[in-house]
C-alpha cells in the first residue's frame, strides 16, 4: 500500500513540477501535496545522507537531532520522529515555519553543499508537529510532583515561554507577566500570520494555561506593579522581555504623516487578522491597501512589512536598503520570496530625508560600497550627485529594535546592562548580578532569532531548577 501511494504520488509530482518551487516557499506539504504529504515528506527525508559530521544539526542554535527523525520520518515512524524533535525543541512546529533554515540548518546541509539541494528539514518539522497535534501525540503539561517553589517570568515570547514550559513540566509554580493581551510577544504581534498562523501561537499558549501556568496579561512591570514586587512574590525571576525600542530615522521631514514605525503596522495588521478592531488599520493609517509603499530596511522585520503590504493590496512595494543583495542582513529566501510577490528592491541607496506632509516621497541618496568596516562587511559610501526622491504615501522604518532602559523603567539601578542597553547574564545560567533573577533572548543578545530565545529559555529553566535543588539540599549550585 505504501509502495502503491508513493508511485501514485510521483505520478502526481511528474504532472505538476512547478510544486517543488512552491514547496521551498511554502514550507507546508499538506496545503501543496494534499493526500499525497506524508509520500512527499517520506521522499524529502529520505534525501538526507546521514553524512558522519551532521552539520545540519551543529548549525541548529538547538542542536536537534536533525538525521535521526528524518531517518524515522523515513522509516513512516512519525510519533517517534516527533518525540524525538520535542526533546530538544519546545515548539517545533514555529521553529518549522519561521526559523530561517538557509542560514542554519539546511545551508549547511551537505546534501546543498555538494549541489544537489537541500533536504527541506524546516518543512518536514513542521509536517511532523502538525501531524502530532492532529494525532494527539502531544502531551499536556501534568507534573509529576507539584513544587513549593515560584518563578515570575517578565515577557511572553519564545524565550519566556519555554522557560515556563520546562519549569511547569517539572512542577514549579509558573507565573506569567505580559504587556500585550495575548501571551506569545513577536510570535503574536510581530511575524505575519501568512508565515506563523496565529492559531499556531494560541494553541500553545492554551496548552501551558490548561497545563497550570497563570497569566497576568495587560500588565506593564514598572507602573501596573513594580519588579520590586515580582522579586517578593516569587523564588526567582526571569527577565524576556524581548526588544521592542524601534531604532529611527532623522532628517528632513522624518514627523511627517504617513512614515510608520514596523512594529506599529505588523501589529496593526496582526490584530486585524484576529478580529481585533484597529482604529489605525480601518482609517488607512497603517493599512497599505491602495498605497505607495516604500519599506527601509533590509532585515527579516522589513521582509515581513513588504510581504504583508503586498497581501494588503498595496499598489506598489519598494524596499530601500543601503547595501547590496549579499550584504542584506535577513534571510536570502525571504528576499525571494518578496521578489517573486511583487516588490521591487533599491539597492544601494539611503533615505536622507521625507518630502510633503502628509509624506508624499522619500529623498534618496545612491550609495556604492567601499572598504571593509571592522565586521568585515563593505562600507556603503555617498555617490555625490546621486539623489533622488522615491515616490511614496506610506513610508514603514524597519531598522531594527534596540532594548528598552529597564534599569530606569523598573527603578533597578542594580540591574545591569551593557554599554548596548542589554542586560548582563551569566552565558550559562542566565543568571544576572541580582540574586535569582534571570534574564534570556532578545533583551540579553538584542535583536535576534526565536531558535536562540528558545534555546535561552530552557537553559534559564535548568539553571533554576539546579538552584532549587541546591537549595533544598543545601548543596550549592555549579
Amino acid at each position: 500500500m505504501a509502495k502503491q501511494r508513493m508511485l501514485q504520488f510521483v505520478s502526481v509530482e511528474k504532472q505538476m513540477p512547478e510544486k517543488r518551487a512552491a514547496e521551498a516557499r511554502a514550507h507546508d506539504f499538506k496545503e501543496i501535496y494534499g493526500e499525497f504529504a506524508d509520500a512527499k515528506a517520506t521522499e524529502q527525508a529520505s534525501r538526507c545522507s546521514q553524512c558522519g559530521v551532521p552539520y545540519c544539526q551543529s548549525h541548529c542554535p538547538l542542536h536537534n537531532n536533525i538525521p535521526d527523525w528524518l531517518r524515522l520520518t523515513t522509516e513512516g515512524r512519525l510519533q517517534e520522529a516527533y518525540e524525538l524533535s520535542q526533546l530538544t525543541n519546545t515548539f517545533p512546529e514555529i521553529c518549522g515555519r519561521i526559523c530561517p533554515q538557509d542560514r542554519l540548518c539546511e545551508g549547511n546541509c551537505v546534501i546543498e553543499q555538494s549541489g544537489h539541494g537541500t533536504v527541506t528539514i524546516g518543512a518536514v518539522e513542521k509536517y511532523i508537529t502538525d501531524t502530532a497535534w492532529e494525532e494527539g501525540w502531544v502531551q499536556p503539561i501534568r507534573p509529576a510532583v507539584e513544587r513549593s517553589e515560584s518563578v515570575g517570568i517578565i515577557g511572553a515570547g519564545p524565550g519566556g515561554l519555554a522557560a515556563a514550559d520546562a519549569l511547569r513540566r517539572a512542577g514549579v509554580q509558573v507565573t506569567v507577566y505580559d504587556r500585550y493581551d495575548r501571551a506569545g510577544g513577536l510570535l503574536t504581534y510581530g511575524i505575519p500570520g501568512f508565515k506563523l498562523e496565529k492559531e499556531v501561537v494560541m494553541r500553545r499558549n492554551k496548552q501551558l494555561e490548561d497545563g497550570g501556568v497563570r497569566f497576568v496579561l495587560n500588565c506593564n512591570v514598572g507602573s501596573d506593579i513594580s519588579f520590586a514586587e515580582i522579586r517578593e512574590k516569587h523564588d526567582a525571576v526571569l527577565i524576556a522581555t524581548g526588544v521592542y525600542k524601534s531604532r529611527d530615522l532623522q532628517g528632513p521631514g522624518s514627523g511627517a504623516r504617513g512614515i510608520v514605525r514596523a512594529i506599529d503596522y505588523l501589529t496593526a495588521s496582526n490584530r486585524q487578522n484576529l478580529g481585533d478592531t484597529v482604529p489605525e488599520y480601518e482609517s488607512g493609517e497603517l493599512n497599505a491597501a491602495g498605497r505607495k509603499v516604500v519599506v527601509i530596511g533590509g532585515g527579516d522585520t522589513a521582509m515581513d512589512c513588504v510581504r504583508t503590504a503586498i497581501r494588503q493590496g498595496a499598489d506598489s512595494v519598494k524596499c530601500l536598503y543601503r547595501r547590496d543583495r549579499a550584504n542584506m542582513p535577513g534571510s536570502q529566501r525571504e528576499v525571494q520570496n518578496a521578489e517573486e510577490e511583487g516588490v521591487v528592491f533599491e539597492w544601494l541607496t539611503a533615505p536622507q530625508g521625507f518630502a510633503g506632509d502628509p509624506v508624499s516621497g522619500v529623498m534618496v541618496q545612491r550609495m556604492r560600497l567601499g572598504a571593509p568596516d571592522a565586521s568585515g562587511r563593505q562600507s556603503p559610501e555617498v555617490i555625490e550627485g546621486a539623489d533622488y526622491v522615491e515616490e511614496a504615501d506610506l513610508v514603514i522604518k524597519a531598522l531594527g529594535f534596540e532594548p528598552e532602559d529597564l534599569p530606569a523603567l523598573w527603578g533597578e539601578e542594580a540591574l545591569e546592562v551593557t554599554r548596548w542597553g542589554t542586560v548582563k547574564a551569566n552565558f550559562r545560567t542566565h543568571e544576572t548580578a541580582m540574586p535569582g533573577v534571570y534574564a534570556v533572548g532578545d533583551i540579553v543578545r538584542g535583536a535576534s532569532l526565536v531558535v536562540w530565545a528558545i534555546r535561552d529559555g530552557r537553559e534559564a529553566a535548568d539553571a533554576m531548577l539546579e538552584a532549587f535543588e541546591a537549595a533544598s539540599t543545601g548543596v550549592a549550585a555549579e
